[in-house]
C-alpha cells in the first residue's frame, strides 16, 4: 500500500503501529432497493453487520506507507435488520439473507484485504482511497473504497460508501410475494469504523 499527500515525514526510528478495529462503536450496514408492484410500500430492507473485525498496521507520519496492511472480516450470519417493521418479516428478510442470499452455512466469513491505498492529508485528515479484494459468498472481487480518514489521539475513524452488484459474487438477488416485489442487484454500504491503536 502507499500513501501520497501531504503527509509529514516520518521521524527516524518511528515504528509501525497497528490499530484494531472496534466492531461495537463502528457501523457497517447494508442497504437493498426493490422493484416490482409492491416496491412502493417501502420494501427496502436495510441490514447492519453486527460482528466484524479487522486491524490496521501503518507507520503515522510517514511519506510513503508501502508496508501498510488493511484486513477487514465479518461474520455472514451477522447481518440484522434495521428497518422498523414486524417482527415477522424481520425474521424472514433475516432467514432469507442468511440461507439464500448469504448462504451463512457454507460461507460463514466475509473478508476484505486491501493490497494498496493511496490518499492525500495534512497528517490527522485524509482523503483515501483503497484498492482491494472482496471476499464473498465465495468469489473473490476487486472493489475499490473510497474513505474519510480522522487520526486523533490512539484513535482513527474512517467512514464512506461502496457498491456492490450480487451478481459479481454468483449471488441471485431474492423475490417475495409471487415476485411482486424484487430486490434489485444492486446493494449500497456504507460504514463509519472506529479504530483504536494498540498498546
Amino acid at each position: 500500500m502507499a500513501y501520497t499527500g501531504n503527509a509529514a515525514r516520518v521521524s527516524p526510528g518511528e515504528a509501525t503501529v497497528r490499530y484494531i478495529i472496534d466492531g461495537k462503536g463502528s457501523t457497517f450496514v447494508v442497504q437493498a432497493s426493490s422493484t416490482g408492484l409492491l416496491s412502493a410500500f417501502g420494501h427496502a430492507p436495510s441490514l447492519a453487520v453486527r460482528d466484524f473485525q479487522g486491524e490496521l498496521d501503518f507507520t503515522p507520519g510517514a511519506p510513503n506507507f508501502d508496508d501498510a496492511r488493511l484486513r477487514l472480516r465479518f461474520r455472514s450470519d451477522s447481518l440484522e435488520v434495521v428497518n422498523d417493521i414486524s417482527e415477522k418479516d424481520r425474521d424472514e428478510i433475516e432467514r432469507r439473507a442468511h440461507n439464500e442470499v448469504l448462504e451463512s452455512d457454507r460461507y460463514p466469513d466475509i473478508a476484505y484485504q486491501a493490497l494498496r491505498v493511496t490518499g492525500s492529508g495534512n497528517g490527522e485528515r485524509y482523503w483515501v482511497t483503497v484498492d482491494g479484494e472482496l471476499t464473498l459468498h465465495g468469489v473473490t472481487r476487486s472493489v475499490p473504497v473510497t474513505a474519510r480518514v480522522l487520526l486523533k489521539g490512539d484513535s482513527l475513524r474512517a467512514s464512506g460508501e461502496l457498491s456492490l452488484r450480487q451478481s459479481d459474487f454468483g449471488i441471485t438477488p431474492v423475490t417475495a410475494a409471487a415476485g411482486a416485489i424484487r430486490l434489485k442487484d444492486g446493494l449500497k454500504c456504507t460504514f463509519d469504523v472506529v479504530a483504536r491503536k494498540q498498546a
